[in-house]
């Protein structure tokens, strides 16, 4: 089906050589599923019905929230679900994990607690569902790595261009300001914009991408070096094309070849990086779900809480280990020796 919209026949070369890699292609279906389960988690885990039917009329507490009057209760202002009483026409479509990202369950003795019917991955410090953060924090995982990776790459690509094209002075003045900017302290940057904001997911994407688009540039411009004199760059100038339109639709298509190679390696090592901030402390706020807070209470219950330790990380080696296989895939398909 996707060979339809491919047009290009080097494309579909690369397409079919990246399809007969079935290990890539299984972790990149895994991968896709894992995508889709993060993003409609509220679906699969929460404390509200999907579906509710209720004295002959519907709700959908997912995604709305009703008045606690609509159900007869009068005596507190949010609405418990699994407390109503159904009558014998009604009924509720409840998600397959009963629990919402920052709810407590009150039935455990102690916090953490192990592994149970209830708790199937058992629950953290404060008594929330493990299996159910690790799926809601995917999610915010994914989208910080994306996001730095795009915004990274865009510049990356626009600035490693230009110098890679015009070279001579323009080239060396782009150099010497990389170089000054390659010595800036980036983690020292992000605590001290940490000390002053309160940190949130905006703020670790810019402190990412301030300095996180260098390394592409050195690629994009070896890329431009090497294509600026090709013979389809000169007829593009003796047509008369702008340099603009040179520079983005000539050449830069034939010089995606390290954007999309890098690609998965550098998500990969985004969702590392802000696992790495959030157990450190320096990430999403408390009480975001988060990969890398579970991972840091587990230091702090080490000897009580094995699975602490274990979920999160085995979630995060999964995660790594299908994008470094998807990677491994895309870079042969592209190889042309291989």
């Amino acid at each position: 089906m996707i060979e339809k919209f491919i047009k290009n026949e080097l494309s579909l070369k690369r397409w079919r050589s990246f399809k007969r890699r079935r290990l890539a292609v299984v972790s990149c279906i895994i991968f896709l599923i894992m995508l889709v389960a993060t993003f409609i988690s509220p679906f699969l885990a929460n404390s509200k019905p999907i579906l509710m039917k209720y004295k002959g009329t519907y709700y959908f507490p997912v995604v709305k929230d009703y008045h606690p009057r609509n159900f007869g209760i009068t005596d507190i202002l949010s609405v418990d679900y699994r407390r109503i009483k159904l009558g014998e026409d009604d009924f509720s479509v409840w998600p397959i994990i009963k629990w919402n990202p920052n709810e407590s369950n009150q039935n455990v003795a102690n916090y953490p607690s192990p592994p149970s019917d209830i708790n199937l991955l058992g629950t953290d410090d404060r008594g929330r569902d493990v299996l159910t953060r690790l799926l809601y924090g995917f999610k915010y995982s994914i989208i910080y790595a994306f996001v730095v990776w795009l915004i990274t790459t865009v510049l990356g690509a626009i600035v490693g261009a230009i110098m890679g094209f015009f070279g001579g002075k323009i080239d060396f003045l782009g150099q010497r300001i990389i170089e000054i900017l390659q010595t800036m302290p980036q983690f020292f940057i992000l605590l001290t914009l940490i000390a002053i904001y309160k940190p949130n997911l905006p703020l670790l994407i810019f402190v990412s991408c301030f300095l996180g688009w260098i390394p592409m540039s050195y690629y994009i411009r070896a890329e431009f070096l090497k294509n600026r004199k090709r013979d389809f760059v000169e007829a593009a100038k003796s047509l008369g094309a702008s340099t603009p339109s040179i520079l983005f639709k000539h050449i830069l298509p034939n010089s995606l070849t390290p954007l999309i190679t890098f690609a998965p390696f550098i998500i990969a090592g985004n969702i590392s990086a802000l696992a790495g901030l959030d157990y450190l402390g320096f990430g999403l706020p408390v009480p975001t779900p988060s990969w890398g807070e579970l991972l840091n209470q587990a230091q702090k219950n080490f000897t009580t809480a094995w699975w602490l330790a274990f979920y999160p990380s085995l979630a995060l080696f999964s995660t790594l280990f299908l994008l470094s296989i998807i990677g491994s895939g895309v870079r042969d398909a592209i190889d042309p020796n291989a």
